[in-house]
């Protein structure tokens, strides 16, 4: 979701006369349903497997707050999917400080989701609407075996990928580009157009009483992410990595905007929301 003036300026009358509050969140995703409080009437608090991130987070605010809260977060996450640094906002009426109110929350909340940082913005802030952009990392672990320590952070790969022509083809990636081939067909976005500024690949040796092998850490940073669109290009760039997938194919799978032309969707499990740009 992006800049919407009329939303935003919607929100901005009806809440003009509440203090605006900005959370910078960590979580792992693991055991939720993702982001956004789900609409279904199997989502409710009855299903452990349906919580979600926004939904935990209101009602812990409305425990510690006395009031009713709406969290507006920068963008969704899926199931599975974790954050190092989502960031959100709601408005209150509530004069407790904001040490109080942080504090609150991460004796309340679960040891899986953790408020870094919190501070007053301006009215006008909205941490969906006036993001800029977003950076979002994938790992990989490349080794014989799995590791029972990094099995829940990332998506493990015993066979050898070629690095190096996977970050040559991902190179095709940035710019404007139509990235219908890179999305869920069920995409309720009005426009498959996205702007990727940047793709970045660091390689690191695992310790060896962790795990034997390496980390492959990719970040992509864009003016916004369509539904899946991160998890499939990282599936489409295992696959020219393994070989199954050409020189150019990049180039040639935008072109097409085709979802089936792309590799599959990558394990959520490795992915993370590293940073939202205002």
């Amino acid at each position: 979701m992006g800049y919407n003036p009329r939303i935003c300026k919607i929100w901005d009358n009806a809440y003009r006369y509440m203090r605006n509050i900005k959370l910078t969140i960590a979580y792992d995703g693991t055991n939720y349903a993702g982001w956004q409080i789900q609409n279904s009437p199997q989502s409710s608090v009855y299903s452990p497997q349906k919580k979600t991130i926004q939904e935990i987070l209101e009602k812990t605010l409305q425990k510690i707050l006395q009031e009713e809260v709406k969290v507006i977060g920068s963008g969704r996450t899926d199931a599975g999917v974790h954050a190092l640094s989502q960031v959100a906002n709601f408005r209150t009426r509530s004069l407790l400080s904001l040490a109080v109110i942080q504090k609150a929350l991460n004796s309340l909340l679960p040891k899986d989701i953790s408020i870094k940082g919190i501070s007053f913005v301006d009215n006008d802030f909205h941490a969906c609407c006036r993001a800029k952009s977003k950076v979002y990392r994938y790992i990989i672990f490349n080794g014989s075996f799995p590791s029972v320590f990094l099995y829940r952070y990332s998506w493990h790969i015993s066979f050898n990928l070629n690095n190096a022509l996977m970050q040559q083809e991902a190179k095709s990636l940035v710019g404007s580009h139509d990235f219908k081939s890179f999305c869920a067909s069920h995409t309720g976005a009005k426009t498959t157009v996205r702007i990727i500024k940047k793709v970045s690949f660091t390689t690191e040796l695992c310790k060896p009483d962790i795990a034997k092998g390496k980390l492959l850490i990719i970040e992509v940073e864009a003016d916004g992410f369509l539904y899946n669109m991160m998890r499939n290009i990282i599936g489409t760039l295992v696959e020219i990595g393994r070989g199954r997938f050409e020189k150019g194919s990049i180039k040639r799978i935008l072109h097409l905007k085709d979802r089936a032309m792309a590799g599959p969707r990558a394990p959520a499990q490795g992915l993370f929301l590293a940073q939202v740009k205002y």
